[in-house]
């Protein structure tokens, strides 16, 4: 594993082995989101988010007690009617460029992951939640609220749950999790080994074909089906014009593995 990078105070360190890259957050014992914190992880998603190269992102806490553990009450303090512009904005813009990383993204989940490092997984595409491991979005318990959770939530397991969720602020053991469909896979040891392989897979996978289908997916919740048909097309196209299908083609009838090149 190569270190690419690590700004600042090293909150955020950027990892790269072949065309998967981990962004590895180390902000103390809990990983507390704080604005350092966002500055330092918006700085690896650009870099990450520019490299061609890459195929998969693994997003977790490395050896901290909590994959992230939400936002540090401390900042609260003097927060009142200029919260969007000294918080609630930026922390918004860092979840939104998470979600748009332009291929698959992995949560790897080893350690609790609470409030905001809910909201930073639930930006994924993937999650990946060690057994034994509870998440939620506990943020009414202190009169709060997971703005950005609330939808992302909502849209991945429904209103009724991402509801009770939010209205208790409980959090869910990792069967429950699993059931809901707010995390992909459980396992009993390691979840960033879990990821590890998983994204291992998709970098052997067609890496246009899991932008294009992260794109479609993606916009399947936000518009008019007529308009994500008519999107679909066009990727579909593009796909057919690429070298990738035709090579894996070829691969599949000399019964050879694949070597995709993105283009």
């Amino acid at each position: 594993m190569e270190t690419v990078a690590s700004s600042g105070n090293g909150l955020a360190t950027v990892l790269v082995r072949g065309a998967v890259a981990e962004i590895v957050l180390s902000n103390g014992r809990l990983n507390l989101v704080t604005k350092p914190f966002l500055v330092e992880l918006n700085e690896a998603l650009a870099r990450v988010g520019a490299n061609d190269n890459l195929r998969c992102l693994v997003l977790h806490g490395g050896d901290s007690r909590a994959f992230c553990a939400g936002s540090d009450i401390k900042e609260f303090d003097g927060l009142r009617s200029d919260a969007s512009e000294r918080k609630i904005l930026f922390e918004d813009m860092v979840l939104r460029n998470l979600a748009r990383i332009p291929f698959p993204t992995i949560a790897a989940i080893d350690a609790p992951a609470l409030g905001g490092g809910l909201e930073l997984a639930l930006a994924c595409d993937l999650r990946v939640l060690r057994q034994g491991v509870r998440i939620g979005l506990p943020e009414t318990q202190l009169g709060g609220l997971a703005g950005n959770g609330s939808v992302r939530l909502a849209r991945l397991v429904g209103p009724a749950r991402a509801k009770e969720l939010l209205f208790t602020g409980e959090t869910i053991d990792a069967g429950k999790a699993l059931g809901w469909g707010v995390v992909n896979r459980i396992v009993e040891g390691s979840a960033l080994e879990c990821a590890r392989e998983l994204a291992g897979t998709i970098a052997r996978r067609g890496p246009l074909s899991n932008r294009f289908a992260k794109q479609l997916v993606d916009a399947a919740g936000d518009g008019p089906l007529d308009a994500a048909l008519s999107a679909s097309t066009v990727a579909q196209q593009k796909v057919f014009d690429s070298r990738d299908l035709h090579e894996g083609a070829a691969a599949f009838f000399a019964k050879r593995p694949p070597e995709f090149e993105g283009r």
